[in-house]
């Protein structure tokens, strides 16, 4: 017989015993569980998943940076059977409901329940449908492309006008970052987001099935399962949301105010009017979620540092491996030790020529041990100088908790897993620059109004989009927005957080949402707005722990083994407590707490306030 049809055979049988062949008897699925039995099924729940997560792994990694029609079915088919099981296994839980259990079994029970992202139906062709949904969404969301003179394609090349190519998403943000041009920078904005209208009718089949695998495992929908994962009930965890963004939206409306002043001397009232929304396509970014590319626009007076980042690296003929080898050594000085020789053959630094990848940023742990990789399309400045930290912060996270068993490895919560890699970049301060040789001079206090204006643009710009596109999913998941509605709602929410319209008249023909990857790719993104909350409450306390008394947006932890050894404790752990508790551990605090960003910007803020009031 041939070996690889015996393999196929072995694979197929373990698969079956994973999902619960042969089945129960009746016996056995009426008597009471025991605790002997949940401890058993726990542990063969872990070993089953932790199998089908690397082969899954595996399989999207491939299809990630090899997009073609064979890559997208393998990693449909393996993304079917990594959710059949979990689903399968969330389902069984039910049977130990009410069961007293010792409590690390108890907390595993309640992550097998939970740890789904898109639940399944029961049904094997809605499951199918399902997967196969969600793998195109992202491949034809990597593969969007703009043909000027031809149409937008999703994947297939367009009729193109003589001697224009297609743009990607990559060359249209450079666009969007650089050109002060308001109609180009519309045009741009229209251009990608023509992409998205083709990924509706599959969005809304996909919002339907997937709600139907979460009202059978006993929730409300889709995202009332996204917000149990957070130690708490949902309505509670979705109330400690607003209280934070009632914390931080002073500083924001401080911000916001001062922006639109500066964008009217720029652009003119006719362009950005004196009252009403912002126009979306103005702010520096497609999505207009960081406003750092705008900085020339809004930097105050007597506040450049003395240096340019972007252009230091440039001039220094600085590479992408360069770039990480950089991130790298940030982590080395603070005790932990350095990637694997596999980390540097097997990530991905630079977009082939040769082949479509999805360039989104993303951190990998293939085998949930030491196969770390990174896969970003780098490029050479400053904002990806810091997202090669934030990455990299994944990674360090993900061996630091490699140790423990299957299904606590893992974050506290998703925002902690995003909060690592920026609370190390908080630290990318002038002061780490002179350190490592980037810089000669440190400047003086009064360029501290230009760095925290820069970091401002980047991190409290961000903070209402954070918050506002899980807003909107919440709702599209409770069938509170219909698909008819989907547009409008968007922006309504968009307008009302961030005081931000569209460039142009928008109708439910368009699908802005499907235009940001994280929707096309059913990414949660709640976590990135707790990450930004998180960061400033870590960075403050790891300050703290390296005896650090000056201002906290000078602090910078590099080469402090004191503050390693107390960021190293918090990451080992995982997800084997509850996250007040990894918390606690890291800061001396079980609660998330905003007040560090507010401290952090509070010179800019009595600065933003002088400025609003003249």
């Amino acid at each position: 017989m041939n070996r690889g049809l015996i393999f196929q055979c072995i694979a197929i049988v373990a698969l079956l015993y994973a999902l619960g062949w042969p089945p129960a008897t009746a016996a056995s699925a009426t008597s009471k569980p025991t605790v002997a039995e949940a401890q058993k099924f726990v542990a063969g729940a872990e070993a089953a998943l932790s199998d089908l997560t690397i082969k899954f792994n595996r399989a999207s990694w491939v299809q990630s940076n090899f997009i073609t029609d064979d890559t997208e079915a393998i990693a449909a088919e393996a993304q079917k059977q990594l959710t059949a099981a979990a689903t399968k296994f969330a389902e069984k839980t039910r049977r130990y409901a009410g069961l007293r259990l010792p409590s690390a079994t108890a907390r595993k029970m309640q992550l097998l329940k939970r740890g789904l992202t898109t639940p399944a139906p029961r049904d094997p062709a809605e499951r199918d449908e399902l997967t196969k949904i969600a793998v195109s969404l992202e491949s034809d969301y990597g593969k969007g492309k703009y043909c000027p003179g031809g149409t937008n394609k999703t994947g297939a090349s367009g009729q193109l006008a003589p001697g224009k190519p297609c743009l990607t998403l990559n060359d249209m943000e450079k666009i969007m970052a650089e050109s002060r041009d308001p109609e180009e920078l519309k045009k741009i904005w229209l251009a990608w987001h023509r992409i998205a209208p083709p990924l509706k009718p599959r969005y809304t089949r996909f919002v339907a099935l997937a709600d139907k695998g979460a009202r059978e495992l006993g929730y409300a929908d889709m995202g009332a399962l996204w917000r149990s994962k957070y130690d708490m009930p949902p309505d509670q965890f979705a109330d400690e949301m607003e209280r934070l963004w009632q914390q931080v939206k002073p500083l924001y409306d401080a911000l916001y105010v001062y922006t639109r002043k500066q964008l009217i001397k720029q652009y003119g009232a006719d362009v950005v009017p004196a009252n009403g929304p912002i126009p979306a396509h103005l702010l520096g970014n497609m999505w207009s979620q960081s406003w750092e590319n705008i900085y020339p626009l809004l930097k105050p007076a007597a506040s450049d540092p003395g240096y340019d980042l972007t252009k230091i690296l440039r001039l220094r003929n600085t590479d992408a491996r360069q770039m990480v080898k950089y991130g790298e050594a940030f982590f080395v000085s603070l005790g932990f030790d350095p990637l694997p020789a596999t980390f540097w053959e097997r990530s991905l630094f630079e977009k082939p020529r040769d082949r479509e990848v999805v360039c989104h940023a993303s951190a990998w742990d293939i085998d949930n041990q030491n196969d770390l990789r990174v896969k970003m399309c780098i490029k050479i400045d400053e904002e990806d100088f810091a997202t090669v930290h934030h990455e990299l912060g994944h990674n360090f996270y993900q061996r630091a908790y490699a140790s423990r068993t299957p299904l606590y490895q893992d974050s506290a919560n998703d925002g902690f897993h995003e909060a690592i890699g920026d609370t190390i970049a908080l630290s990318l301060t002038p002061e780490y620059y002179k350190k490592i040789g980037l810089i000669d001079t440190v400047p003086d206090s009064q360029a501290d109004i230009g760095l925290l204006m820069a970091r401002a643009l980047e991190k409290v710009a961000f903070l209402p989009f954070g918050y506002l596109v899980d807003q909107w999913r919440w709702k599209v998941f409770a069938g509170a927005i219909a698909p008819a509605d989907y547009n409008k709602s968007w922006w309504r929410l968009r307008e009302k957080y961030q005081g931000i319209g569209p460039p142009a008249q928008r109708s439910e023909a368009d699908f802005d949402p499907g235009a940001k990857y994280h929707v096309a790719g059913n990414v949660p993104y709640t976590r990135y707005f707790i990450a930004h909350i998180l960061q400033f409450q870590f960075h403050r306390a790891l300050c703290k722990e390296a005896g650090y008394t000056g201002p906290l947006h000078r602090c910078s932890i590099y080469g402090n083994k004191a503050a390693g050894a107390k960021l190293k404790q918090m990451l080992e752990m995982g997800a084997s407590r509850p996250w007040p508790e990894a918390l606690k551990a890291m800061t001396g605090e079980d609660k998330m707490d905003a007040t560090a960003i507010l401290d952090y910007f509070a010179p800019l803020k009595a600065w933003l306030d002088q400025r609003n009031a003249q």
